[in-house]
């Protein structure tokens, strides 16, 4: 963690970029640490340990602007830096957009970095001891199979003579700081830590095919981090595949399930961007306001989710966050707008990007995946992507996909090697509705989804 001796030598940085003849700056110091342990087939196969600590500053100079960053935090090092940096900045082109967040945009409730409860102090005292003993008890491999190597039919869903061949498992727990001061009087802090734990496992059935498949679980605090079930999730996971091949070419209903379902937001996110609108790099251009989407689409920004890795009470600036409505009804309601590009675009400045976005859940509250199954009678579930692209600036897509051909309801066999093609803004058009089931782990509250008419091809 930053201690106070580094968090003067950042304030000093300050006192140097005023004395190069910066008119405006911004610090920004950070500090993190992971240690990870991987295990292959139940065995420890490699530990490593990751520090880093770097300082970046952003100089506003004689109407001009640079960013640079250095890990040398000595004094001397630091002032020859910062002077250094000043004289590249002056042989920039001016630019007037360039300047710092207006002082009564800027976060002052993130005093001790600890406000949004993601800091868990236990997290210093555990032991390297302690690392290994959760990775090898997460493990599952040699501890489902029975001396032939079969996985028992429950967790292979019914299925007989299936074979877990390998295992590959990873446990880490990190903790990263940040503190963020400029020349206005702008200090705000953020501190957090995360207990992480993932797997992938190859089971093999009676024919000798070879199916993969990944489960993994994140906490903030070490008291509610579980990763017993992660092994046996993956192990269930690899199994439903066995025996997957391609359906018939054709318009579906399509559900997407929680763990890939941000998939298809990440791209609406990354188009109200406002670099990419103002590069007209986005299919997003000029939608603010607009009813684009299935009035069934709403999408807000909670940030201030106290517990939740991800929450933040500031962006990279130092401006506060707040909530707000990204969509609300299928219509636009909001782009991501530093200070710079505020300038640029004409447009109010907000955030720089969506901090703890969540799909919300309509028509009505409740809905997970198998309500969305039963609603839709008949489609594929959509259980992985694997590869694929989207082309930013008009919105087409085309992924590979994984999963389960449902009927009435209820999963009637696997699929695999199909594609999923279309347009962003016509598939939201044709959402039917969104889960509220969404895995607090992940970086973006997305729930199952669920659309009507969605083209594949095998």
């Amino acid at each position: 963690m930053i201690t106070e001796q580094e968090r003067q030598i950042a304030a000093s940085c300050l006192d140097i970029a005023r004395e190069a003849g910066a008119s405006g700056a911004r610090i920004t110091l950070t500090k993190s640490t992971e240690d990870l342990i991987a295990t292959l087939d139940g065995q420890i196969d490699k530990v490593t340990r990751c520090a880093d600590r770097s300082l970046s500053i952003a100089l506003f100079v004689d109407g001009r602007f640079g960013s640079f960053s250095t890990n040398k935090l000595e004094a001397a090092a630091l002032k020859d830096f910062i002077f250094r940096a000043a004289d590249t900045v002056r042989m920039l082109a001016p630019d007037s957009f360039r300047r710092l967040p207006d002082p009564s945009r800027l976060c002052t409730s993130a005093r001790s970095g600890r406000e949004m409860d993601i800091y868990d102090p236990s997290h210093e005292a555990v032991t390297p001891a302690a690392r290994r003993r959760a990775a090898l008890d997460a493990a599952v491999f040699g501890r489902i199979r029975s001396d032939e190597g079969i996985i028992p039919s429950d967790l292979a869903g019914g299925k007989e003579g299936v074979r877990l061949i390998s295992e590959e498992g990873e446990y880490s727990d990190s903790d990263y700081d940040v503190l963020v001061l400029d020349s206005q009087g702008l200090e705000c802090r953020h501190s957090e830590t995360s207990f992480d734990y993932g797997v992938e496992v190859t089971v093999e059935d009676e024919n000798g095919d070879k199916y993969s498949d990944y489960w993994w679980t994140a906490s903030p605090r070490l008291a509610d981090f579980d990763a017993s079930a992660c092994g046996l999730e993956a192990v269930r996971r690899a199994c439903a595949q066995i025996g997957a091949g391609p359906a018939p070419s054709g318009k579906y209903n399509m559900v997407v399930s929680r763990e890939v379902s941000s998939r298809l937001v990440t791209p609406l996110l990354n188009a109200l961007n406002a670099y990419s609108i103002q590069q007209g790099n986005s299919f997003l251009v000029g939608s603010k306001d607009r009813q684009l989407f299935s009035e069934g689409l709403s999408i807000v920004d909670e940030p201030w989710r106290k517990g939740e890795s991800g929450s933040k009470l500031f962006d990279s600036e130092g401006v506060a966050t707040a909530e707000a409505p990204i969509v609300s009804d299928g219509a636009v309601r909001r782009y991501f707008v530093n200070t710079y590009m505020a300038g640029k675009l004409g447009e109010a400045p907000t955030v720089e990007d969506a901090i703890r976005p969540r799909v919300c859940g309509y028509p009505s509250p409740g809905l997970d995946a198998e309500a969305l199954l039963q609603r839709c009678g008949s489609g594929i579930l959509v259980t992985d992507f694997n590869g694929g692209n989207c082309n930013m600036t008009t919105g087409d897509f085309s992924y590979g996909i994984a999963g389960q051909i449902f009927e009435n309801g209820r999963i009637v066999r696997p699929v695999s090697e199909m594609l999923v093609t279309g347009n962003f803004l016509e598939l939201w058009k044709h959402l039917i509705a969104a889960g509220d089931d969404y895995r607090l782990c992940t970086t973006k509250l997305v729930g199952t989804l669920a659309f009507s008419d969605v083209d594949f091809s095998g």
